[in-house]
């Protein structure tokens, strides 16, 4: 017999192979003094068998401990379908693919080229609320925020560019990740750290707090929610961004800030509905010479402010962010659509089709 069970070329049946075998064990005459290979083998067998070994040809039942385990799996089976289909997240996190154990992005050191991959669909929670975002890799805060080395730029040396980033970067958290101006408080020590002499950017100031308007929004500079609207959930703030500079004009310091903040918020009524408000701001300030400009020494001179908003209010016009809960609108509407976690192109860029009204965003 081949391995494959099969019958070779042999015409004696195997019946007769055995009892030819048997007789020449016991000894019956006329059986041969050497048996041949084969009945050598056959006898081996035989001599197996009657010690209790299996049999070539016969057949083993599968044992029942492992049909048991195989209903279990199957068992398990059908539950872990039904459980990636009532919850996918959950199933994910199970392999290790969960926002608390995924390595942090490194910080932005220059303008991607395209936008971060999309996530799988995982709905926040309270206890998780960048859960299916870009931002749940992100920093928190100032860390995600860069600052570039400091060289000696214009009229400033190298130690003064230095203070000056930081002080931007101050004015940043000051102006979008301070917790009293989160909460509708007014952001004094931003404002402080911008030129008195700045009549026009005076002027806004005062009305855009006063009488809030599309051309006078606050929202344009600093973040505010609406206690009675909204409620921040906890004290984390995700941030992506950088900050670059150059020699403006007359010798002065320029420094660009373009930076992503995703605010997690929740009803100011109560309950576990969770919305992140994602905003973009792209400001750019002068550090000027003070021997060539009026100026207050240590504050900075606003060139432009940029804001784009995602959850924020479509058309709001309250001086607070505004985002949708419930059955209300989510502040999108039949525009453009946008990714508001693509970095790849400049605020500028992508607020050219704002005029058309509010945009639809592709994910929050």
């Amino acid at each position: 017999m081949n391995a494959g069970g099969e019958r070779s070329g042999s015409s004696v049946p195997d019946e007769e192979w055995e009892r030819f075998l048997q007789d020449s064990m016991t000894g019956v005459a006329g059986a041969p003094k050497e048996p041949s290979a084969r009945a050598r083998i056959v006898a081996k067998r035989l001599r197996g068998e009657s010690a209790g070994a299996e049999g070539w040809r016969t057949y083993s039942p599968a044992r029942p401990s492992r049909r048991k385990g195989w209903y279990a799996v199957g068992l398990l089976a059908s539950v872990a379908l039904l459980v990636v289909a009532l919850d996918p997240g959950r199933v994910v996190g199970w392999f290790g693919d969960d926002d608390r154990t995924e390595t942090p992005l490194a910080v932005e050191s220059e303008r991607p080229n395209q936008a971060p991959p999309v996530e799988s669909v995982r709905r926040p929670t309270l206890g998780e609320p960048f859960r299916g975002s870009p931002a749940a890799r992100w920093s928190s805060g100032t860390d995600g925020i860069t600052v570039p080395e400091a060289r000696a730029t214009g009229w400033m040396s190298r130690a003064q560019v230095g203070r000056a980033l930081e002080q931007t970067r101050d004015f940043l958290a000051a102006a979008s990740l301070d917790p009293g101006v989160l909460r509708g408080g007014h952001p004094g020590k931003a404002i402080a750290l911008i030129n008195p002499h700045q009549q026009d950017v005076r002027t806004f100031l005062k009305t855009a707090f006063r009488a809030p308007s599309e051309q006078n929004d606050p929202l344009l500079l600093f973040s505010r929610f609406n206690t009675s609207h909204a409620r921040l959930i906890g004290d984390v703030v995700k941030t992506r961004g950088r900050i670059t500079y150059r020699e403006g004009e007359r010798g002065a310091l320029q420094v660009t800030s373009d930076v992503t903040y995703v605010y997690p918020v929740a009803p100011a009524a109560g309950g576990d509905e969770v919305v992140r408000t994602i905003v973009r701001r792209e400001v750019v300030l002068s550090w000027d010479d003070p021997s060539k400009v009026i100026t207050k020494p240590g504050t900075l001179s606003l060139v432009s402010y940029k804001v784009d908003m995602t959850n924020g209010g479509c058309d709001n016009s309250t001086g607070y962010l505004t985002p949708p809960f419930g059955t209300e609108e989510s502040g999108t509407g039949a525009g453009p659509e946008v990714d508001p976690y693509d970095r790849s192109t400049s605020v500028s860029e992508r607020t050219t089709t704002s005029d058309e009204g509010c945009r639809t965003a592709t994910r929050s």
